[in-house]
């Protein structure tokens, strides 16, 4: 048996920071983990942010309603639970993702939870745990599953080097340099390409 894991925002939705960003005016929320490695770090950061400009959970949702996923990545997701199984695993929040999963036609995510206080403030994050991703994937194997897994920033390095086969797609040039062991595709149908032949490998075929 054979599971897809795959990131999301990046690889199938743009980064919803970056367009709060652009919305809010803010450019300081554009960080992203392709800028700041340690995501706790990165997430204090930005609730900090979010509380010095009076900014709720709503004003991030109401920019979210108005996103959708990347070109082609429905038609690209599509293809690819057709022939096999797949699971996004995202360190994104289950309070962004419910517009995004929709218009993606629902795929089973995994990702963590925000805390809010009684006026909508953002008060912290709650990792459903520490490098879930890598954990996923080792879980999965521990199944008897072959996992191909795609990601294209930092906190998805964990589980490329987990699974039986990790690739990068559009990621910047500083991840790839520090990640060499990982082949970069740039598009989905080079990711397309890549999983296929990887699964084929897996399979003796």
């Amino acid at each position: 048996m054979q599971m897809i894991c795959l990131d999301l925002e990046g690889v199938l939705v743009p980064e919803i920071w970056i367009e709060f960003s652009k919305r809010s005016g803010i450019p300081e929320l554009a960080r992203t983990t392709r800028d700041e490695p340690d995501y706790d770090k990165l997430m204090r950061f930005r609730i900090d942010l979010l509380a010095k400009h009076k900014l709720k959970l709503a004003d991030i949702q109401d920019v979210i309603a108005g996103m959708g996923p990347m070109a082609g990545a429905k038609d690209f997701l599509d293809d690819l639970r057709s022939r096999y199984q797949v699971l996004i695993l995202s360190d994104t929040f289950y309070e962004f993702a419910q517009p995004l999963m929709r218009q993606l036609g629902w795929p089973t995510l995994l990702c963590h939870k925000l805390e809010v206080d009684a006026q909508g403030f953002v008060t912290r994050h709650v990792l459903r745990m520490a490098d879930q991703k890598r954990h996923a994937v080792n879980a999965l194997r521990l199944l008897n599953f072959q996992v191909i897994a795609a990601g294209d920033s930092y906190n998805d390095t964990g589980m490329l080097m987990s699974a039986h086969a990790g690739f990068f797609i559009h990621p910047p040039e500083s991840i790839v340099a520090q990640f060499p062991q990982f082949p970069v595709t740039r598009n989905y149908t080079e990711l397309k390409a890549a999983i296929d032949g990887a699964a084929a490998r897996l399979r003796g075929g």
